[in-house]
């Protein structure tokens, strides 16, 4: 299986339905959340991101942002 990773903040309400439509779809997801994780906040600015929520993973290009349609893409590549 592929790796699939989010990178939230709190209180984000797309980074909720985000990690809620990747649950739908039954995709397994690590959650990096970068006001916990100054790691994860340094990694996404250097990718050049200066929002969240942003998914990465192994079959396609980042996802940047609630994007349900791209979300429903992924699941099919998995």
């Amino acid at each position: 299986m592929q790796n699939v990773t989010v990178y939230t903040k709190n209180n984000c309400i797309q980074c909720l339905m985000t990690k809620k439509t990747l649950t739908q779809y039954g995709i397994s997801y690590s959650e990096k959340n970068v006001e916990n994780d100054a790691d994860a906040l340094t990694f996404l600015k250097d990718k050049g991101y200066q929002s969240v929520p942003v998914v990465f993973s192994e079959d396609m290009e980042p996802v940047k942002g609630f994007r349900p349609d791209l979300l429903a893409k992924l699941s099919k590549a998995i």
